[in-house]
């Protein structure tokens, strides 16, 4: 194991965890947070070390789904070997929030099925910077998504608009994006000037996590060497001929920040499918929403019902055609993903259900050969 200077507290322990990991503490395991995950093998930073780590056989055993397994930003009950270097992990401590996305497998991992399962991003985050780049990345239906999702996942989204140095109409675009992200704060910068970050600072106080999200090419990586005040991470800039950006962060990493922040970069993501509820889509689409109660009929189908509010408003100019269409996908996707989670929970309970009946019958068997039964 490595000597790190890093305490519990500058990389986000507090309260919610230690009351999760009291039965751990009497294992005589230690906690650490999760750095960076490859291939089965993590970077774990615990109390005054570095060192890596792999789930035991036990925890690999009883994992049912993609999730259960360490994240990034996850907090977990780890057995420390200084001989190897090496920690076992028993446990990953309950999320404050987790930002997922649907991921289908295909029998790759125990109890798998080929069902869509979640794979989770980034775990406890206090902010998820949504960055959108103000040049051919710019997209309302991304951003109202991207919000959607992470207002599910229990973090608290933020907007950067980042190179707002090419762009002529920037007081344009903050109003186009707190029209379609009602209440979420919007900040327009210039990672490669360094002008408008000073506003980022407010959300990383010592021990908080702020994750950063958007599509390859935005220039997250540029923002975080801007916080880092090093140039750490390595940067490229995006295609001429077709502006899209070439993926330089190529998996998740935590990095605490000298100012006591910790963020989390992540590899860009052009498109991302949920991994939640309808609650964010609700939060995101409240005006959507808010006409639909207007309509004469409940089960209003918003096609050709007399007293549809959100027809009315669509022919009048009110609502945006493109705005709704993008939440009928959204809530398509989600009611979808309902559908795939309850069938791979059926199929779960059915393969467990099975086997306890054969062990049943095995210890019957069993217990006949002994003359008992």
């Amino acid at each position: 194991m490595s000597r790190s200077t890093y305490n519990l507290g500058q990389l986000g322990w507090h309260g919610f965890f230690e009351a999760h990991f009291g039965e751990y503490e009497k294992q005589g395991l230690v906690p650490a947070r999760v750095a960076e995950e490859h291939r089965g093998r993590y970077l774990l930073y615990g109390d005054g070390f570095s060192c890596s780590g792999e789930v035991s056989g036990r925890f690999r055993h009883q994992s049912r789904s993609r999730g259960d397994f360490p994240a990034v930003g996850d907090w977990v009950a780890v057995e420390p070997r200084p001989e190897s270097d090496l920690a076992i992990i028993h446990a990953v401590l309950g999320r404050r929030s987790s930002f997922s996305r649907k991921a289908v497998l295909s029998g790759g991992m125990p109890n798998s099925g080929g069902k869509a399962d979640e794979q989770v991003l980034a775990a406890n985050i206090d902010t998820v910077f949504l960055v959108t780049g103000l040049d051919d990345n710019y997209s309302l239906r991304r951003i109202e998504r991207y919000v959607s999702i992470t207002w599910d996942s229990g973090a608290t989204p933020v907007i950067v608009l980042n190179k707002a140095d090419v762009c002529e109409e920037v007081t344009a675009r903050i109003d186009e994006v707190q029209a379609v992200a009602v209440g979420v704060p919007v900040h327009a910068v210039s990672a490669i000037n360094g002008d408008g970050l000073e506003p980022l600072q407010a959300y990383l106080e010592p021990g908080r996590t702020v994750a950063f999200l958007g599509s390859s090419g935005v220039g997250k990586s540029t923002l975080i060497n801007c916080l880092l005040g090093e140039e750490r991470l390595a940067t490229q800039s995006v295609r001429e001929y077709d502006g899209k950006g070439r993926h330089t962060t190529t998996f998740r990493q935590l990095i605490p920040l000298p100012s006591g922040g910790i963020v989390i970069d992540t590899p860009g993501m052009r498109e991302i499918q949920a991994w939640s509820d309808s609650e964010g889509l609700s939060r995101t689409f409240e005006d959507i929403e808010a006409l639909a109660e207007r309509c004469r009929f409940a089960d209003c189908k918003h096609a050709d019902e007399p007293g549809c509010a959100v027809r009315e408003a669509l022919e009048d100019g009110s609502l945006d055609e493109k705005r709704y269409r993008n939440y009928l996908q959204l809530l398509k996707e989600n009611r979808h993903l309902e559908l795939r989670k309850n069938e791979g929970e059926r199929r779960r309970t059915e393969r467990e259900w099975d086997k306890t009946v054969r062990n049943y019958f095995k210890s019957m068997k069993e217990l006949r050969k002994k003359g008992l039964a």
